[in-house]
C-alpha cells in the first residue's frame, strides 16, 4: 500500500509562486512513476505534470509548461510541483498519484494511488 500525502498549498497573488511537496510511503518510491493532477470546481480532474522513476523524464500540459516544474528527491520520499507565474486560472485542488511499476501517465485513471489533495487558490 502507499500512502500520499500533499503539502505546499495556500493563497497567493497572481504571478506569484508556490511549491508543492508529496511525501509517500513505501520503501520502493524510487521506483514510483509519480504524477500531479488538479481539479478546479465543477470541472474534470486534469494532468499537470509527471515525472518517471529516475527523474530522467519529464512531462507537462500545455497550460503549465515553461511556468511549472516537477522534480523528485528519492531520497526524501518526495516529489515536488514548483509552480511559477500563477494564474487565477491555476486554482484548483492539487493531487499527487503513484504508479508502483514506475510508468508514467497523463491519463488520471492509470494511477494507482492518490494523495487527499492540497488545495492552491491565486487571486487576480
Amino acid at each position: 500500500q502507499v500512502q500520499l500525502v500533499e503539502s505546499g498549498g495556500g493563497l497567493v497573488q497572481a504571478g506569484g509562486s508556490l511549491r508543492l511537496s508529496c511525501a509517500a510511503s513505501g520503501r520502493t518510491f524510487s521506483s514510483y512513476g509519480m504524477g500531479w493532477f488538479r481539479q478546479a470546481p465543477g470541472k474534470e480532474r486534469e494532468f499537470v505534470a509527471a515525472i518517471s522513476w529516475s527523474g530522467g523524464r519529464t512531462y507537462y500540459a500545455d497550460s503549465v509548461k515553461g511556468r511549472f516544474t516537477i522534480s523528485r528527491d528519492n531520497a526524501k520520499n518526495t516529489v515536488y510541483l514548483e509552480m511559477n507565474s500563477l494564474k487565477p486560472e491555476d486554482t484548483a485542488v492539487y493531487y499527487c498519484a503513484a504508479d508502483p511499476y514506475g510508468r508514467v501517465w497523463a491519463s488520471k485513471y492509470e494511477y494507482d494511488y492518490w494523495g487527499q489533495g492540497t488545495q492552491v487558490t491565486v487571486s487576480s
